[in-house]
């Protein structure tokens, strides 16, 4: 029989869990909203439950394990997540442990944007590439990075923060605490931010319908339709992934980035004015490296979790 992985990827807005095949296939996917008020030990309760549905009928014997992605820093050696400054209260969890006492299966701890990065090169838009960066763009900013043919890993584990370089020193505060992090000028709650403030100074826009609720895919849909706030906020928000991007090909030389989390599913309208910023901002040697969207769409953190405890 295949052995067959559990992949979690855990995030500041939702918890997806994934029954997962040796050859990456999803044979079963639930996801919940995570309940970040909870705390720490609400969310592995949630966890368990995804567990539970994705595994049900399922012979334990087949189960490799369970993978975790989730928001760092984090030290994936002690199973211990450090700090997630998008959810309040996860400082020094051991969540290792307590999944593994919970579930009865072997755990391991990896931070989202690798755990990602990790399953776009073994299964999606990585797959046969020595050099490669993703980035994830949805709640926050991640990524990881594969270098000379390996995971880029560094000291304690901790490389591929891309998310708080500094691109706007006098820019919006993160939540971190630092000003002008990439993830408070790029991610999607950047996006949903700024356009809730454009939207309640233009009320002819159909973006100020939403009210509160605006947020990214709002945008992106107002945009395709034709409404010129949205598309001055894509246009914006393009900006602000290009300046990243032009660091991180300045940084690791990739053979190509790959953009996912829930702000990807506006890359059809993201994508020309990224490049255009590329092309203006990055060196010559660097111009022609291609963005592409992750293959694994939404599914790059729990296969690339999978993939932790999976053969090969």
């Amino acid at each position: 029989m295949n052995p067959l992985a559990i992949g979690i990827d855990l995030g500041g807005t939702q918890v997806r869990a994934a029954l997962v095949g040796a050859d990456g296939t999803l044979l079963a996917r639930a996801a919940t909203r995570t309940d970040a008020a909870g705390g720490p030990r609400a969310v592995v309760q949630q966890i368990g439950q995804l567990v539970a549905e994705v595994t049900a009928g399922v012979d334990p014997d087949a189960l490799a394990g369970v993978g975790v992605c989730s928001p760092g820093p984090l030290d994936g050696s002690a199973g211990v997540v450090l700090g997630i400054p998008t959810l309040p209260g996860w400082v020094d969890v051991p969540i290792v442990a307590w999944l593994t006492e919970a579930l009865r299966l072997p755990v391991v701890l990896e931070n989202d944007g690798v755990g990602a990065a990790i399953g776009e090169w073994r299964f999606g838009a990585g797959h046969g590439l020595s050099d490669f960066v993703y980035v994830t763009v949805s709640t926050g900013i991640g990524g990881g990075v594969i270098a000379d043919g390996r995971v880029l890993r560094g000291r304690r584990q901790l490389a591929g923060h891309i998310g708080h370089m500094t691109t706007a020193p006098q820019g919006e505060t993160c939540s971190c605490g630092n000003r002008g992090c990439w993830e408070a000028q790029a991610s999607g709650t950047a996006l949903g931010t700024l356009a809730r403030r454009r939207a309640a100074r233009t009320p002819s826009s159909t973006l100020a319908a939403h009210g509160a609720a605006l947020e990214a895919p709002q945008v992106f849909a107002a945009a395709r339709a034709g409404d010129t706030v949205a598309l001055d906020l894509v246009a914006h928000e393009a900006a602000e992934l290009g300046v990243g991007i032009v660091n991180l090909l300045h940084l690791y030389s990739p053979e190509r980035v790959v953009l996912g989390g829930g702000v990807s599913s506006g890359f059809d309208l993201l994508h020309p004015d990224i490049k255009r910023h590329i092309r203006s901002w990055a060196l010559p040697p660097f111009r022609d490296v291609p963005v592409v969207a992750a293959a694994l769409g939404q599914n790059s953190g729990v296969v690339g979790a999978a993939c932790l405890v999976l053969p090969g």
